[in-house]
């Protein structure tokens, strides 16, 4: 069943239009976002679709065809954070925000369905957020603009969901264009799209979902947070952002603490290969891109250490058998890693990734070419 026929067994009527918004993969550039600094993520083919109406008795009616189970049932009026509604805080915490920027939204009917996968990594919840966001935004004419629905989606989820990201997550969903990767500056939101078509080199990009979610990182993301505003009031810059790379060896001898050196270390340098990667696309030469993958886990790994055993295999497998490069990929302690590989190479060592996680005794990971596609966009 289609979302569409979904909408319409759910609630009775047709749904005035069908949207689209996919999850993402960041190539290069984690925990740089809420540092002012750079990140170049690319949407999947994977989305989350929603069908939708408008309502104009204040009731917000909200169902997912993946999860099942009843309607969830809100007044508009009464949304307030903090939210303990479960899944449905995602789209619920859109309408709250676009209210409380002075949009006239007095309700809606909506019937979501995803393919994004959940738990790993690769942005489930901005892929609700701005589906969300992008059809009320048709529905009410508010005329907000892409980056726009980005911001209202971030605010969502900060302050309604109460998870503390940056914006790259909803600006690579709402932004992204098919075809290229989308370098993002985050302090202005402007942006850059970059042609990025591994398949014409001969080259495969490969999401390799570790199906798993270690408890470590619980907390993880907020703590390392801090670290790096305390790095930044430490150095007397507003952002880590505003450390330029070559003065890093010496920054990092005026910090007082250890773990805050390694975090600040880690955003400085992965902000500069940002811009080594971007380089190289520019250049054409994918294939050149492999190394600084590597590279940027290793910092993950050793500096940021938001890593776990099952990335590290990925990372230690895939380049032991021949990969260009590999790191993980998302906030860290499981999720996903990506792989650049040589096209021909891929299904072999799809096989070599498969035998080495059932020989360390973890669950078999799921392994998918990721081709840059469209952002969100209406379906119908």
């Amino acid at each position: 069943m289609d979302v569409r026929e979904g909408f319409t067994r759910l609630y009775g009527t047709t749904p005035e239009g069908v949207w689209a918004a996919p999850g993402r993969v960041n190539l290069i550039g984690e925990y740089t976002d809420f540092n002012e600094g750079f990140v170049m993520p690319f949407a999947l083919p994977h989305q989350a679709l929603a069908a939708v109406s408008r309502r104009t008795d204040g009731v917000l009616r909200l169902h997912s065809a993946d999860i099942g189970g009843p309607v969830v049932e809100l007044r508009v009026e009464d949304l307030a954070p903090p939210a303990d509604t479960g899944w449905a805080a995602y789209p619920a915490g859109v309408v709250w925000a676009l209210r409380e920027a002075g949009h006239p939204v007095t309700g809606a009917d909506l019937h979501l369905s995803s393919t994004v996968p959940t738990g790993a990594g690769l942005s489930s919840s901005a892929a609700l957020e701005v589906v969300t966001a992008l059809a009320l935004n048709d529905l009410y004419g508010l005329g907000l603009t892409r980056p726009g629905l980005a911001r209202l989606a971030q605010r969502a989820e900060n302050d309604f969901v109460g998870v503390p990201c940056g914006v790259m997550d909803q600006m690579a969903s709402a932004c992204a264009t098919e075809g290229h990767a989308l370098h993002l500056d985050c302090r202005d939101l402007s942006l850059r799209q970059i042609p990025f078509d591994p398949g014409a080199q001969g080259v495969k990009l490969l999401v390799v979902d570790t199906r798993v979610k270690h408890a470590l990182g619980d907390g993880a993301y907020a703590e390392r947070r801090a670290g790096c505003e305390e790095g930044a009031r430490q150095l007397g810059v507003t952002h880590l952002r505003d450390l330029a790379h070559e003065d890093l060896p010496a920054a990092l001898g005026r910090l007082t603490s250890e773990r805050v050196r390694r975090y600040v270390r880690h955003v400085v340098s992965d902000d500069h290969r940002v811009e080594r990667v971007a380089a190289l696309l520019d250049a054409g030469d994918v294939r050149a891109v492999g190394p600084l993958l590597t590279e940027g886990h290793l910092s993950l790994r050793d500096d940021l250490r938001i890593s776990c055993p099952e990335l590290d295999l990925v990372v230690d497998t895939a380049n032991a058998r021949g990969a260009l490069g590999a790191r993980m990929t998302g906030g860290g302690f499981g999720g996903s890693a990506i792989v650049l590989a040589k096209a021909a190479h891929a299904d072999t060592l799809t096989e070599d990734l498969e035998k080495a996680f059932a020989a360390a005794g973890f669950p078999a990971p799921r392994v998918f070419p990721a081709h840059p596609s469209r952002g969100a966009h209406r379906v119908s």
